[in-house]
């Protein structure tokens, strides 16, 4: 996916990466680190009772020069134009999100990069366990520790992989995924449920999202969580508040 108004200096800009380019595994983890600390996790369109564009050029528009984030759909598809520019060879993959109590289609996007005889997940767009860096595909069952997070991938009874985060001393599941390769638009019913339906959780809340160097910051509902180290902090938040928490906190408006 490529979107004719994509610029990579205005992309690095945005996300506040300094240095040279080359698809490499040094600049791939430093650009996802970078993305994942300057582009917010959010459904503030949805919340708008908008549908979310998968048109490429509104993606690059609305994160890139509107300072907005977006979630998995947008923030992983404007990280694979990055990828496709600076020459990364990569796929689009489908992920099942396993943290529900029933089993959940194959909604999430996530990319697995290729470089040598390796594949790296790459994940700008999970939510609070996300990935803070690319996971080699390769440190299967390896315990991976990241900033103050922990994961490891495993396979289920179907052979697929399953990335897992370590929540209060305890694995829990978070998405699975094979290499099935995928398309933009493969994730359009996927993106409309997400968007539209009741019991999708990005229409029934505010969840915006960011990370920190040290933590990360969580609006999910009225609750605003911001986890520094092994501390969280949690904080109620009246409706008034909201659009200043927005802007303090994420550097975001409502649409």
């Amino acid at each position: 996916m490529q979107a004719t108004n994509f610029v990579l200096n205005d992309y690095l800009a945005r996300i506040g990466f300094v240095g040279n380019v080359e698809p490499s595994l040094d600049v791939l983890v430093k650009l996802m680190r970078a993305q994942l600390q300057s582009v917010p996790f959010e459904n503030l369109d949805v919340q708008a009772r908008k549908i979310v564009s998968l048109v490429p050029e509104d993606i690059v528009n609305k994160i890139v020069y509107s300072g907005r984030g977006g979630y998995c759909y947008e923030v992983n598809g404007l990280f694979s134009m990055a990828l496709t520019t600076i020459g990364f060879e990569f796929d689009i993959i489908g992920a099942r999100p396993m943290f529900y109590p029933y089993r959940r289609p194959k909604s999430h996007m996530v990319l697995v990069v290729k470089m040598g005889d390796q594949r790296w997940l790459c994940d700008t767009g999970f939510g609070s366990f996300g990935l803070r860096a690319p996971l080699g595909l390769h440190q299967l069952g390896e315990i991976v520790q990241q900033d103050n997070e922990t994961f490891r991938l495993c396979k289920n009874e179907r052979d697929e992989f399953v990335l897992q985060a370590l929540v209060k001393g305890e694995w829990a599941n978070q998405f699975g995924f094979d290499f099935y390769p995928m398309e933009m638009i493969d994730f359009s019913l996927a993106n409309y449920y997400n968007s539209t339906h009741p019991d999708a959780v990005f229409v029934q809340r505010y969840l915006v999202m960011l990370q920190r160097p040290d933590g990360r910051t969580l609006l999910s509902g009225n609750q605003l969580k911001q986890l520094r180290g092994s501390e969280e902090l949690i904080t109620e938040v009246e409706a008034s508040e909201l659009d200043a928490v927005l802007q303090q906190e994420f550097h975001l408006r409502r649409p």
